[in-house]
């Protein structure tokens, strides 16, 4: 083996190593390894990306271009996040973790799409991100129907698959399995159809015993998008749009006729709606309690700090680990605190997360500002037009996008950082048959 190739194996095992702290930290915590366990990622997919960048020797145009473009966006929002956190006066150690939370999936996905792949290395890099993804749903299997933990206390939220210990680990758990359905349904080709289907029915069947709604509905609304936003013909347009409203009108009905679905009741309240309805007052809290505490005009384009509000940093991480980072210089804001209260004031704070603040976009905002919100939006745009070829990968990416209206997904590494794989490994797969195409014209 040539010493290019020994780079390119070693690279491609950087990246692996790197997914996997971020995916198994709580499988391996559980073996009481020490909690740090869980920040492993946030150095090793970092390096992981330096390492290709740097030894990476592709001549691809395209491919150089668009690590480029990544780059350049990935840098304009850190000066984004340093502008954030000296105007408000956050701590350093704000600045690295609020930024990696919201960036790493897109420093996974700039180090896949830098790196030259062979047809056996996307093979074994593929393989080795499937495997991953379906474990996470039979460690759900076996937390139902071996062990039954929806007979203990939290009941369905048990079933967390490979995410055990963790608060919302049943909703990242039911996320992942339907992103791992998705991409297999459409791209394991070369297994049987039926088979494919049992996966994807394996995969929905998690989400019903996990009791975890909001995944369901984020994976329609994301399919909707999709199609609206992809679509060429307006007459089809039509058509699936009523044929949408039949579907939802059969499935309001089954909600009201069939037990396991009965949970989807919790939602069809029209009192809870409307401009003092208690289910907009609740979301909609950090957008009335964040700018109480504005001090400058700059606030609105540059929030009130990362990790002030309540983005994953500030909503749960600095509370849970401030023994770690309180010595490292971390720094709490009350904004964080008062919205935590509103949740906990209104009876429906504990009724689903569908209705909490705490959800991403409101993060980026309350953190980062206007600014921070167009910043992180551009590295989104260069992805979808430049990474996504597929409508499979928009689709992933648009699935995202519905969960950061709901709750934290947008910084939850051992969801994001599976979704980004895919994305990549669908761009790959174009690059090698591209490849192909031009070995038989040659």
């Amino acid at each position: 083996m040539t010493s290019k190739s020994k780079g390119y194996v070693t690279n491609l095992k950087l990246m692996l190593f790197g997914f996997g702290t971020a995916i198994f930290p709580r499988v391996i915590a559980a073996l009481k390894i020490p909690s740090v366990i869980n920040f492993l990622h946030f150095f090793a997919i970092p390096f992981a990306c330096a390492s290709v960048l740097i030894n990476s020797r592709s001549k691809n145009r395209k491919q150089l271009a668009l690590s480029k473009s990544l780059l350049v966006s990935l840098f304009l929002l850190l000066i984004v996040v340093f502008a954030s956190a000296l105007i408000n006066q956050a701590g350093i150690i704000n600045i690295v973790l609020d930024y990696l939370l919201l960036t790493e999936p897109f420093i996974l996905i700039l180090t896949i799409v830098s790196i030259p792949m062979t047809a056996d290395s996307y093979q074994y890099f593929r393989d080795w991100i499937l495997r991953a993804a379906l474990s996470n749903t039979l460690f759900a299997y076996v937390q139902k129907y071996i062990f039954h933990m929806e007979n203990l206390y939290g009941q369905e939220d048990n079933i967390k698959g490979i995410y055990i210990g963790q608060g919302a680990g049943h909703v990242i758990s039911g996320s992942v399995a339907m992103t791992f359905a998705i991409y297999y349904f459409v791209n394991a080709k070369n297994k049987p159809l039926w088979f494919r289907i049992a996966i994807l029915l394996v995969c929905l069947n998690q989400i019903i015993i996990s009791d975890t709604k909001q995944v369901l509905v984020s994976f329609i609304v994301g399919y909707v998008m999709l199609y609206f936003l992809t679509f060429k013909n307006l007459t089809k347009a039509v058509l699936y749009l009523f044929a949408g409203l039949l579907v939802l009108g059969v499935f309001y009905w089954a909600i009201y006729n069939f037990e396991f679905l009965s949970a989807y009741k919790t939602w069809i309240r029209p009192e809870l709606y409307g401009p003092d309805g208690e289910a907009n007052r609740l979301k909609l809290a950090t957008f009335r309690i964040v700018p109480q505490y504005f001090h400058s005009p700059l606030n609105w384009w540059l929030g009130l700090g990362p990790g002030h509000t309540i983005g994953r940093l500030g909503g749960w991480m600095l509370t849970t680990y401030w023994d770690l980072f309180a010595p490292l210089g971390a720094t709490v804001h009350p904004a964080s605190k008062e919205i935590w209260m509103a949740v906990a004031n209104s009876w429906l704070g504990d009724q689903s997360s569908m209705f909490s603040p705490l959800f991403g976009w409101a993060g980026i905002w309350g953190d980062l500002g206007l600014l921070g919100l167009g910043s992180y939006f551009y590295i989104a745009v260069l992805v979808w037009r430049k990474v996504c070829l597929t409508d499979t990968a928009k689709y992933l990416m648009l699935t995202v996008f519905v969960f950061g209206t709901i709750f934290s997904q947008l910084e939850e590494p051992g969801y994001t950082l599976i979704v980004a794989s895919l994305i990549g490994l669908d761009w790959q797969s174009r690059q090698i048959i591209a490849q192909k195409q031009m070995a038989v014209v040659t």
